[in-house]
């Protein structure tokens, strides 16, 4: 196996603990972002944008347990078969 190949699995998802701690770490950039946003933009148009980012890291953390599901079954399937 080359070292390319070692550095690049570092970067797969391949727990739940994994996608959670991933998560966490899209939330909390988010919430910085929103807060900034806040600042910037007083009143009902910084709420709105706050609420995009949070909005966004609950899409992004449905997509990653979904895959990572869809990725656990084809391996189940591929050992099964």
């Amino acid at each position: 196996m080359t070292m390319l190949k070692k550095i690049g699995r570092l970067f797969v998802i391949k727990t739940r603990f994994e996608a959670c701690l991933i998560i966490y770490a899209l939330a909390v950039g988010a919430m910085a972002r929103g807060s900034a946003y806040l600042h910037e933009y007083p009143g009902v148009g910084g709420k709105l944008l706050m609420l995009a980012c949070t909005g966004a890291v609950f899409l992004a953390g449905a997509k990653i347990f979904d895959c990572l599901r869809y990725e656990q079954a084809e391996a189940t399937a591929k050992d099964r078969g």
